[in-house]
């Protein structure tokens, strides 16, 4: 809100264009005493100084702080109170009001992070509390990437429909269970395991099941899934830092129990 220099004596049209109200308004504030024109032209119209039009602004501001009109003039009159005071109250108002707006709007960007994960992501979380569950190297771009390869399938749908209402603890209860299965799959690769074996079958079904937690995961969508770990460099590099070899061993265990269940593993298709 810009105050207005006044130089000569203006009509309530003119008052009311400057200021922003309408000239309703300042027929109301004057009949109710609160800004009433300092002067009356010869045909009598009102005619406002730079006193009232200065008025006019410290009405503006304390309204805009929420104060009554009644409030307003009781301040406005209060003989105690120097015309400076009365700007240093209104300055300290609008701090106060501008904490609280800021605070406000904190509070609405994360009800809107967390908006848009339910209803876009299926996630329920903070970004702090994606990163605590999901590791330090969580990238909430993440999430962007794959809504943008799969924001379109059925399974996408199905993620967000089962996880809207997981909170932390189911996230993590999730988190901690394919962790254990991870641990088994290096487990495996070190004894010697071999792909398409039963004991590696078995593990490729537990595999998918953790999958299958967000959405119906096929044999067929779990292999396109597992081309994945070996040809884009981020998988590749989680499977491998838990044990050297992993992502390509865990992607021939899966296309191997694919093959055992009637899928070729060469033309399996997100089906």
């Amino acid at each position: 809100m810009t105050e207005t220099t006044v130089h000569e004596d203006l009509t309530v049209g003119r008052v009311a264009d400057l200021v922003g109200v309408s000239v309703r308004t300042l027929h109301h504030w004057d009949a109710i005493g609160l800004v009433r024109p300092s002067g009356r032209s010869w045909s009598r119209y009102r005619l406002y100084d730079a006193e009232d039009v200065a008025r006019i602004h410290r009405v503006l501001v304390y309204r805009e702080l929420g104060l009554a009109l009644a409030q307003i003039g009781e301040i406005l009159d209060d003989p105690s109170v120097d015309p400076r005071e009365h700007l240093q109250r209104q300055r300290t108002l609008l701090e106060e009001r501008i904490r609280r707006l800021e605070r406000t709007a904190r509070a609405v960007d994360e009800m809107i992070e967390r908006t848009d994960m339910t209803h876009e992501n299926g996630i329920r979380l903070s970004a702090e509390e994606q990163a605590r569950i999901f590791g330090a190297d969580w990238d909430p771009a993440y999430q962007d990437e794959a809504r943008e390869r799969w924001g379109g399938t059925e399974a996408w749908k199905q993620s967000a429909a089962r996880t809207r209402e997981w909170g932390p603890e189911q996230w993590q209860q999730v988190k901690d269970e394919l962790e254990t299965v991870e641990s088994a799959l290096a487990d495996a690769l070190a004894r010697g395991i071999a792909p398409g074996s039963e004991e590696a079958n078995a593990l490729a079904e537990r595999h998918r099941a953790t999958i299958a937690r967000h959405y119906d995961c096929t044999r067929s969508m779990q292999v396109v899934l597992a081309r994945m770990y070996t040809e884009d460099p981020r998988f590749a590099a989680h499977y491998d830092e838990r044990a050297e070899g992993l992502a390509a061993w865990l992607r021939a265990v899966i296309e191997e129990n694919a093959r055992a269940h009637g899928v070729d593993p060469q033309t399996a298709a997100w089906e």
